[in-house]
């Protein structure tokens, strides 16, 4: 890191004209730049690291996923065979209720 500094400053010291940076011009010029990032990010609404650090890994998310359609799945199924034992018992209601609409009639006569 000293070896880029030493370049940033010789680099800029091309023309004799110009002053030598030293290690606290460095710092300055590091400093500021990063006050005019931090603030380019805020205005354009740009998103961090630390803005996202509460989400989920990608791999975090996919298992959740995995979790959750697999209950889907069981949910669809269990509902499914449900739906069948409803119709079972409706059909077995209706052959019973003929039956004692059959009987009732039949004592009436």
């Amino acid at each position: 890191m000293d070896d880029r500094r030493v370049a940033l400053g010789f680099c800029l010291c091309l023309n004799s004209r110009m002053a030598t940076l030293d290690n606290d011009d460095l710092k300055a010029i590091k400093n500021l730049m990063e006050v005019t990032i931090d603030e380019a990010i805020d205005s354009k609404g740009l998103v961090t690291k630390e803005n996202v650090s509460h989400l989920p890994t990608k791999d975090e998310f996919y298992t959740k996923m995995d979790e959750v359609m697999g209950e889907l799945k069981t949910i669809r199924e269990e509902q499914a065979l449900q739906s069948q034992h409803l119709s079972d018992h409706d059909d077995r209601i209706e052959k019973k209720s003929g039956l004692t609409w059959v009987y009732i009639q039949m004592n009436k006569v």
